[in-house]
């Protein structure tokens, strides 16, 4: 898709899955699984869908995806089904190979957003994008690296600490613009620093909103995950955005949709319904 001299393409990673209570908090069961039927094990699937923007001058992935460094336990209690390499599917979407991505955004730290920073690697771990410059906001690393009993296991330092150590990693301010009409913004509720991604280009507007909304099911007011740390001002967020998504017809990327990750949003008979690209 263009959005004017800009490129831009979706990158699914793979199927994960998370436990279904947990991911629609306060909302009963016997209404979240008719958009999301669980598993044996209560989980639902989901995906990935990490943002590739070509400019003139760089190419840029904003997240990538949960990484290949699971262990064969991890693979199984995370439901994680893996067909192929993120870099084989980046490259199908793009025509590019890990070396030629020159930036790589990451909202925030958890590891579904951010294993893909890093690979494996004659038993080290490594940058998977060697020549990127990796961004990611201060106030995100300082509390990655001093996470609390609530979202401790969803930080693991494998995912940002060889980036360090490669000088690749640059922190930057709570709000700040990677390029001209690429900017990212801190919104709280699903945690302190989670950022959002907001572009504008060629007279179009592509907001993603991260796991603030992480699914399409979630476009109701008070259908938050149970992971958020600020569910109230979640809910006071996506009363804002949604409302501003309507009015600017903003094409919506939602990072752990399944099917249709882009769309743009109506309201039919009082309820924002999602409308696919």
């Amino acid at each position: 898709m263009q959005f004017g001299d800009y490129r831009i393409e979706i990158i699914p990673d793979t199927e994960f899955r998370l436990d279904g209570g947990a991911m629609f908090g306060v909302v009963p069961r016997v209404l979240w699984e008719k958009k999301c039927p669980p598993d044996e094990l209560n989980r639902i699937k989901m995906n990935m869908n990490c943002l590739f923007i070509e400019t003139p001058n760089e190419k840029i992935l904003i997240e990538t995806g949960i990484g290949e460094k699971w262990s064969e336990r991890e693979t199984k209690m995370y439901g994680v089904f893996r067909e192929k390499p993120f870099t084989q599917t980046l490259f199908e979407k793009t025509g590019y190979a890990p070396e030629d991505i020159t930036i790589v955004v990451n909202t925030h730290l958890h590891f579904d957003h951010a294993g893909g920073n890093t690979i494996s690697s004659q038993q080290s771990v490594k940058p998977q994008f060697p020549n990127a410059c990796y961004f990611v906001s201060k106030s995100e690393l300082e509390h990655a690296e001093n996470p609390h009993e609530r979202d401790r296991a969803s930080y693991l330092p494998e995912n940002w600490r060889p980036l360090q150590e490669s000088g690749q990693l640059e922190v930057k301010p709570d709000n700040y613009e990677v390029v001209e009409g690429l900017k990212l913004q801190t919104v709280r509720g699903h945690s302190e620093t989670m950022q959002t991604v907001k572009l504008e280009r060629g007279g179009k507007k592509l907001y993603g909103f991260a796991d603030l909304i992480p699914m399409r099911a979630h476009l109701s007011l008070p259908w938050i995950a149970g992971f958020d740390l600020y569910p109230t001002e979640t809910l006071e967020a996506k009363r804002r955005l949604l409302k501003q998504a309507l009015e600017e017809d903003w094409i919506c990327l939602f990072y752990h949709e399944t099917e249709n990750p882009l769309c743009r949003l109506e309201k039919i008979d009082g309820k924002i319904k999602s409308i696919p690209v």
